[in-house]
């Protein structure tokens, strides 16, 4: 259980959040085991690429296939809202998924722009367009964004979602500072392991670790906290890993916060593995993070939209097919969801031989 000291009611005054704001932001004046005072840090490791790692990955890389584009299969929109004991995931894209719990609707790291670049012109392109259109996403209440980093948090995006949604934000320290520059209203930064209650949801955000690092120019790098998400709640919990390498925070999220009912565990951009390493899993050791984590059910994310790294676009799902079968899980405990799917969850503390795909699908 969390103490009172790590969790943040959503009743605060303006008094009380303005000065909220200042602690915990990348210049809190006191230091951590992943902050020195000035910049955020891995408590384990060093990630992020130096200048001199990029130029030798320029100049050696060997991308695989990728097509230029892909149609996806048309589907049905996701339900409004859900009953209650529910719980309905939908495939938007990369790493933005749909969440919905009961009274609930929650849409991870959105992304919904041509590019995933600063400039519109060059930079990662999608290969496919979203399988869920922005005008058919369900009324939103929360939005969860890991890092800073242009696939995780598009700025049009998000404009856009406020103009239709006005949901809350919650994020990691010091990412506020450029959502409310953008005129983003409802924003919460959180510490690692920090917990934000939802009263009206009933429902507990904590802000987990992950292994990355931030940064969305040449300078200011890992001036901003990056992390994952766990969503608790009483019929079950989800846990969104963001972008993570692999290490022993999986195994501290399972001490601290129970195995997860639901995890969503990146299983892209991985290669060549010298320089990606400590930035991404790759499938094997996603579906060893599943086992880490003692979670019921994992569904891969971070694939198949934008070519970040060197593997090809059919290899994660293949390297997730043999690393299952490496460690001898089956198929329907670490999934992959085609781009737009809808699959539903019955929930009676997580019944997951109950897990079926969306009967219009």
């Amino acid at each position: 259980m969390l103490s009172s000291s790590d969790r943040v009611e959503t009743e605060l005054t303006a008094a009380e959040d303005s000065a909220r704001r200042r602690t915990l932001t990348g210049r809190a004046p006191h230091r951590s085991d992943h902050f020195d005072g000035r910049c955020f840090f891995n408590p384990h490791v060093r990630t992020g690429t130096s200048w001199r790692e990029f130029l030798r990955w320029a100049v050696t890389a060997r991308p695989r296939p990728w097509p230029r584009r892909i149609a996806n299969q048309s589907r049905p929109a996701p339900p409004a809202r859900l009953a209650p004991r529910q719980l309905a995931l939908t495939f938007v894209n990369h790493i933005t998924f749909l969440i919905q719990l009961p009274g609930l609707n929650i849409l991870t790291d959105p992304v919904y722009s041509e590019r995933v670049s600063p400039v519109r012109l060059i930079g990662p392109r999608r290969v496919r367009a979203p399988g869920l259109p922005f005008e058919a996403l369900p009324p939103l209440d929360l939005v969860l964004i890991s890092h800073d980093h242009y696939d995780h948090l598009d700025v049009n995006t998000l404009r856009r979602i406020e103009a239709a949604h006005r949901p809350r934000y919650v994020t990691g320290l010091g990412t506020g500072a450029l959502l409310r520059r953008i005129g983003l209203q409802r924003v919460h930064e959180l510490d690692w392991w920090q917990c934000l209650h939802l009263p009206g949801a009933g429902a507990d955000i904590t802000f987990t670790p992950a292994q990355h690092w931030s940064g969305r120019g040449l300078f200011g790098r890992n001036r901003t906290l990056w992390g994952g998400f766990h969503v608790g709640c009483a019929d079950g919990d989800v846990y969104f890993a963001g972008d993570t390498g692999y290490g022993t925070h999986f195994h501290e999220i399972r001490r601290r916060l129970g195995a997860p009912d639901l995890a969503l565990l990146p299983i892209g951009a991985y290669a060549p593995r010298w320089y990606e390493a400590a930035n991404h899993m790759d499938p094997h050791e996603s579906v060893q993070a599943h086992r880490d984590l003692g979670a019921a059910v994992s569904v891969a994310t971070h694939f198949g939209c934008f070519r970040l790294s060197d593997e090809g676009f059919e290899e994660p799902l293949h390297d997730l097919a043999a690393a299952r079968a490496h460690h001898g899980i089956p198929e329907r405990s670490f999934v992959a969801l085609e781009t737009g799917e809808t699959r539903h969850f019955a929930l009676a503390r997580f019944e997951h031989e109950a897990l079926r795909h969306d009967a219009a699908a």
